[in-house]
């Protein structure tokens, strides 16, 4: 099935039950504009040392009185240095219908699976958007038929989900003249892939979810195009040389497991996955243990550690081979809702790694200040973030809401 046809799905679908008297319905969105400040001067040629930018999120919500609702939410980007970075995405354009405790969502949707705090290893299900963050937490929209169905007999026994995804969306990368990408630019219109339907192969993944006590786990399989893709080096048309991205057609199993004890969250996320070239198993797994009312104060402190594997190593297309993360997450719990997330990153058996803090806080009712500070240290040539070891930023964000 093709992308059209799901949106033609969805319109008439929307237009037979707008007949019903509707509960709610919802306008939000916000506007922001970025700035990213480098104290290194650019290392590859046609690099602008900083950028600024503006983006525009909106999100209409519309439920009626049988539980069914229809979704959209659009986001652009103008940016004024990378053209790549400067794009528009649908988020979300969906309807859902409800019958009991089934659901069906048509459309355009995000999923997220994941426990661990900075890696999320099993997430797969929606692209990454790598020119809005290098932090792998931005996804693009995916085109999905997604039911969702409750277990029951004599007592809940978990959901089970069940995707189709008719249509691939290539992960984005920063242009020639952005900053945060490779010694060689990321040639996206010459992507290849192993699949003779190209990007309208259609996917498949089945997710079961349950809370036994204090556990909550998560197993799920996957088979269809990678999300990751796998670097080709090649020539374009004026003889330079670029990357080409390369999609294989994989199976992958994964697991999530989570246990809340006490102040302690204890959590692992990993998966197994074949493809023709190759089969490996990666995963991360950590505890977060929250100090409550520091200090005789309302803030609450969590300490993060975590350990992320990838069984490919140094020719792991992550930069998470075998890393070990420590992280502290401020909460001061005030009226501005300011949080702050600091990680240390560093790789097992190198001194390499980088420093990341993120800070946020509420500047009225509409008003919210965001930052970003990345550092990288001691990246060696075999590391995937070698290219990035003069690119230490601060990023800053005022974002209005409505």
């Amino acid at each position: 099935m093709k992308a059209q046809s799901l949106i033609t799905i969805i319109s008439l679908l929307l237009f037979s039950a707008w007949t019903s008297l509707a509960d709610t319905h919802e306008l939000s969105g916000y506007v922001s504009a970025d700035g990213w400040f480098f104290p290194n001067d650019p290392l590859f040629p046609g690099q602008e040392k900083n950028n600024a930018s503006l983006a525009i999120q909106a999100e209409y919500y519309h439920e009626w009185q049988n539980g069914s609702a229809f979704t959209f939410v659009p986001f652009a980007r103008l940016d004024g240095t990378d053209p790549e970075r400067t794009h528009f995405d649908i988020r979300e354009l969906n309807y859902l219908w409800v019958k009991d405790s089934l659901e069906l969502r048509l459309g355009v949707g995000k999923v997220f699976w994941g426990v661990t705090e900075f890696v999320h290893m099993v997430d797969i299900i929606n692209q990454i958007d790598t020119v809005e963050s290098i932090d792998y937490e931005d996804r693009l929209g995916q085109p999905m038929i997604h039911l969702s169905a409750p277990i029951y007999e004599s007592r809940d026994l978990g959901v089970v989900e069940m995707f189709v995804l008719p249509y691939f969306r290539e992960r984005t990368f920063p242009g020639r003249k952005g900053r945060l990408r490779y010694s060689l630019v990321v040639d996206n219109q010459n992507a290849v892939y192993e699949s003779p339907d190209k990007n309208r192969h259609t996917d498949f993944a089945v997710r079961y979810s349950h809370s036994i006590g204090a556990w909550d786990i998560g197993i799920s399989n996957f088979n269809g195009t990678s999300r990751e893709p796998v670097f080709r080096l090649n020539y374009n048309d004026n003889g330079e040389p670029v990357i080409i991205p390369f999609y294989e057609q994989i199976n992958q199993t994964s697991i999530e497991l989570q246990l809340v004890e006490g102040r302690w969250l204890l959590k692992f996320e990993g998966f197994y996955r074949s493809s023709r070239a190759h089969a490996f198993f990666a995963g991360t797994g950590g505890f977060e243990y929250t100090f409550v009312g520091i200090a005789e104060t309302s803030m609450d402190l969590g300490v993060i550690g975590e350990w992320a594997y990838d069984e490919r190593g140094e020719t792991a297309l992550t930069p998470f081979s075998n890393d070990a993360i420590l992280g502290m997450r401020l909460n001061l719990n005030d009226a501005a809702g300011s949080e702050l997330l600091a990680g240390l990153v560093s790789k097992v058996d190198t001194p390499s790694g980088a420093v990341v803090v993120e800070a946020g806080r509420r500047l009225g009712d509409n008003w919210k200040f965001e930052m970003e500070i990345y550092t990288f240290f001691n990246q060696r040539k075999n590391d995937l973030l070698y290219s990035l070891r003069n690119d230490d930023f601060f990023r800053f964000e005022l974002i209005y809401y409505y």
